[in-house]
């Protein structure tokens, strides 16, 4: 249980970590002229947050894949007992499958929106704007990375209780008729 728990939240480190790296060297634009043939034209930094972002989304993935392969997705297995275990696995099943898509959500805008690279240019001076992404798409989705690990961990941590509690009562002994 130990190792699976340090597995997940190792994880979701390396996905917080590139989602914070990639805020903070997504794309910029700087306006160039081209005085020979009198337009402007936009020109791009390097996309590398871009791969950032997938990289974050593929590590938050492995993590909920990991922590639901552990804990039988909560519709296979054995019945959990009923109990304040079962109702917290519940309740943190369903808040951890919200921070999850949220973050894979923001984490998917945030990269297309950085990769996406204008190719307008202006003749005779008309104004041009350069799109860039704004600032906190990134961050976002490693905020919710962050929440995301806390709950799946609190998850799997009542979802093994509840299981502890279930298995002990395995054993008892029915009712017998006696003549």
């Amino acid at each position: 249980m130990a190792s699976r728990i340090w597995l997940v939240v190792i994880f979701n480190v390396v996905a917080f970590s590139l989602a914070v790296a990639a805020e903070l060297r997504r794309s910029t634009a700087t306006l160039k002229p081209d005085s020979e043939f009198n337009y402007n034209y936009c020109v791009y930094n390097s996309g590398i947050s871009t791969w950032y972002g997938v990289g974050a989304m593929l590590f938050v993935m492995a993590s909920q894949l990991l922590i639901m392969v552990s804990s039988q997705c909560f519709c296979c297995g054995k019945a959990l007992k009923l109990g304040g275990s079962r109702a917290c696995a519940v309740l943190l099943f369903i808040t951890c499958w919200m921070f999850f898509i949220t973050a894979e959500v923001w984490l998917l805008a945030a990269s297309v929106t950085n990769a996406h690279q204008t190719k307008y240019r202006t003749i005779f001076g008309d104004p041009l704007f350069c799109q860039t992404m704004r600032k906190g798409v990134f961050a976002a989705g490693a905020a919710f990375i962050f929440l995301n690990c806390i709950v799946s961990e609190l998850y799997y941590v009542c979802f093994s209780k509840a299981r502890e509690i279930s298995e002990s009562y395995e054993g008892e002994a029915g009712i017998a008729l006696i003549k």
